[in-house]
């Protein structure tokens, strides 16, 4: 029965190693999906308006730099507060 024990303690323990890189692979897919969204919606109000077209790019890359920053916190995060 104690190495049954032994045994479950051992696994635990390999499974809390790995949360951080699921974590972070959870945490990359919300940033994937909203940049795809802001290219794509970027794009399609440049072509709907193309003289506007600075002041969406301006916006644009703005967009994509917060989605990214949400990216690097994910991977950050684990880090900082390591199971």
């Amino acid at each position: 029965m104690s190495a049954e024990l032994v045994n479950l303690a051992a696994n635990s323990i390999s499974i809390k190693g790995n949360l951080g890189a699921v974590a972070y692979g959870l945490a990359a897919i919300g940033p994937g999906v909203g940049i795809g969204v802001v290219f794509g919606h970027s794009i399609e109000a440049m072509a709907r308006q193309p003289e506007a077209m600075p002041v969406i790019r301006t916006n644009m890359f703005l967009g994509f730099a917060l989605c990214e920053v949400l990216a690097l916190l994910g991977l950050v995060v684990p880090f900082i507060f390591p199971a």
